[in-house]
């Protein structure tokens, strides 16, 4: 019995150490951290209530006690504090940055088996009525990923990896693959200004835009058409456009999820500052823009 009132008391003085050092530091890091000015008025409002109840000297000493606290350790203590809560907003941050890669490396790898699927049924068509065909088209692919590859798989910078110019060459060789399927039924045109190479585009939108106008405007045209693509700079934002004189589109129908990964992949990249816009000539056919912030280079 004695045994157990005496493990009792020892778990209680345990139990109010610790409480009372918790307090301690909670008090110590609050003196760390509060104002000159803002600590000159709590001791005034001690004093005063101390005077007035008549306990004068607990106010005394916690103002002395407080001071001495606040003068001989205060600044070392908020350093520490400021150093940890840096370094807490640095990892936030470090994590946030590696969810948005993994989230771009996951959309941008929807992408890229949408295209080789369609080539290789493509070739596998061909070899069946044009074996020649078949042969360019396989040489052509064979290129297009020689150079598209490295920037599918590309780390660097904001996730962007690319150049416009680098997009402009990849869709140029992949719409040479559309013309041998589609043959007189597509027309391509290019109005991008060679100064604008340079500037940071990211990988395989260009692409993406240039596949919806096939599949969605002129494929379910029975005499095909023609697609420009096109790029200028108005103010700080450059516009990359892909136009088409297909059948149109249903601005009230869903997207399909090419045009909804790059709207998320844009939202990740840019936020605000970039966007898809999506708009319907007078004469017909569907033009798609992707709009976002200009640099002459990536280094920029």
């Amino acid at each position: 019995m004695a045994a157990t009132q005496l493990n009792r008391a020892i778990d209680f003085v345990r139990d109010a150490v610790g409480e009372a050092g918790a307090l301690w530091w909670r008090f110590f890091d609050w003196l760390a951290l509060v104002e000159w000015r803002q600590l000159y008025l709590i001791w005034f409002l001690a004093l005063v209530t101390g005077f007035f109840f008549a306990v004068s000297e607990p106010a005394i000493w916690f103002v002395l006690i407080s001071f001495a606290v606040k003068v001989l350790a205060g600044g070392k203590r908020r350093a520490e504090l400021l150093a940890r809560e840096a370094s807490d907003k640095a990892n936030v941050a470090n994590l946030e940055r590696r969810l948005m890669e993994a989230q771009m490396a996951t959309l941008q790898a929807q992408v890229e088996p949408h295209f080789l699927f369609n080539t290789l049924a493509l070739i596998g068509q061909l070899i069946e009525t044009d074996q020649k065909e078949a042969a360019r088209v396989h040489g052509n692919l064979i290129e297009y990923l020689r150079a598209s590859l490295p920037q599918m798989r590309s780390k660097g910078g904001k996730g962007v990896g690319g150049t416009l110019g680098k997009q402009v060459e990849l869709s140029r060789a992949y719409l040479a693959i559309m013309q041998a399927r589609m043959k007189e039924r597509l027309a391509v045109r290019f109005e991008v200004p060679d100064f604008l190479g340079s500037a940071p585009f990211p990988p395989m939108m260009l692409q993406t835009l240039i596949e919806n106008a096939i599949k969605h405007g002129l494929e379910p045209k029975v005499s095909g058409g023609a697609i420009m693509v096109r790029a200028h700079v108005e103010g700080a934002t450059l516009h990359v456009d892909v136009c088409d004189d297909g059948v149109g589109i249903d601005l009230h129908a869903g997207e399909g999820v090419g045009l909804a990964n790059i709207r998320e992949r844009l939202a990740l990249l840019y936020g605000k500052a970039a966007e898809l816009a999506i708009e319907i000539p007078p004469g017909g056919g569907a033009c798609v823009s992707i709009r976002l912030p200009y640099r002459m280079t990536e280094d920029d």
